[in-house]
């Protein structure tokens, strides 16, 4: 599908502005192509493409980046996640839980950068744990229409069986639920949706499939690491121990110790007692999480080519 109209609600001032020629995508310069694996893989390999950005599952990026090696052509990668959130001892958790579900469980967990690992300290473990359960429990699952809605649905059928699985894998592995950790029975037109429980899992040990492992669904790990002596080494190392590096979250309420830990984190975006992206600052990942930067002058470099012209002077 071609863009080749753009409608303008906002009155003169951005009506005048399309007549000198600014605020107007001209037809032909967003297109909007939708099919199978088969269709991505000839786009990337079309001889008119001169650069490549994909956002997606590490499996299919590790694909497009041998296809772009092959070929020298550029490539972005924005690829999987499982980002920790370090709890520290200080940690206000009246204000966490205010920010609790837009940092870690947005899109009903389906976005690549939230921090779906939480590492609470052991002097306040069981305090997260009961803060995290009953915030989680508190959403509103249902019609992703709803403005009401906290929690949606899984956005595929296969995507719902791979989150039913996790779970599953997660009870065998000695984690326990503290809330969720079924399928959702949901009435009133919405039987049959891929609807999971919104979960929480308690007791998780790091060599776990449900704490390694990005799961692309509603599901929280809540970590503990020993913070005897006020220390967080153990906590940075826990958030270090992955093969992704995308985001990651720092709650405490001393701001300077509290940056100096997310310094520490081997990961490419930090929030500090919240996160969201920001297109003015460079976003990308390291190791499993993607190739490049996206936002910021950062991401818009990476769309150049540079042409050095030397002569005596």
């Amino acid at each position: 599908m071609i863009a080749s109209r753009v409608n303008c609600t906002l009155g003169r001032t951005c009506c005048a502005g399309r007549r000198r020629g600014r605020g107007v995508v001209p037809a032909g310069v967003v297109n909007l192509v939708t099919g199978s694996g088969r269709l991505g893989d000839a786009l990337v390999k079309h001889p008119g493409v001169n650069k490549v950005a994909f956002t997606g599952s590490t499996p299919v990026g590790r694909k497009i980046a041998a296809a772009c090696g092959e070929l020298l052509r550029p490539v972005t990668l924005e690829l999987g996640g499982k980002s920790s959130a370090i709890v520290l001892p200080d940690a206000d958790l009246d204000a966490m839980s205010k920010v609790l579900i837009r940092s870690a469980m947005r899109n009903t967990g389906q976005t690549c950068y939230t921090s779906t690992r939480i590492l609470a300290p052991a002097s306040r473990y069981e305090e997260v744990v009961d803060m995290v359960t009953t915030t989680i429990a508190a959403g509103k699952q249902g019609d992703p229409l709803d403005p009401a809605t906290v929690f949606g649905p899984c956005a595929t059928q296969s995507q719902y069986r791979i989150v039913l699985d996790y779970l599953e894998a997660g009870r065998a592995e000695g984690a326990r639920a503290t809330t969720g950790g079924r399928a959702a029975s949901l009435g009133g037109g919405l039987e049959g949706g891929f609807f999971v429980e919104p979960t929480v899992f308690a007791g998780v040990m790091p060599d776990m499939r449900i704490s390694r492992e990005e799961i692309f669904g509603p599901v929280l790990s809540i970590l503990k690491y020993d913070d005897a002596g006020g220390g967080v080494d153990e906590a940075v190392a826990l958030a270090n121990n992955t093969e992704f590096g995308l985001g990651g979250l720092v709650f405490g309420q001393d701001p300077e110790a509290a940056l100096a830990v997310a310094d520490r984190m081997d990961t490419g975006s930090v929030g500090i007692n919240f996160f969201a992206s920001n297109h003015a600052a460079p976003f990308g990942g390291r190791r499993d999480s993607g190739l490049g930067t996206e936002y910021g002058i950062e991401g818009l470099n990476a769309y150049l080519s540079y042409k050095s012209i030397h002569r005596k002077g």
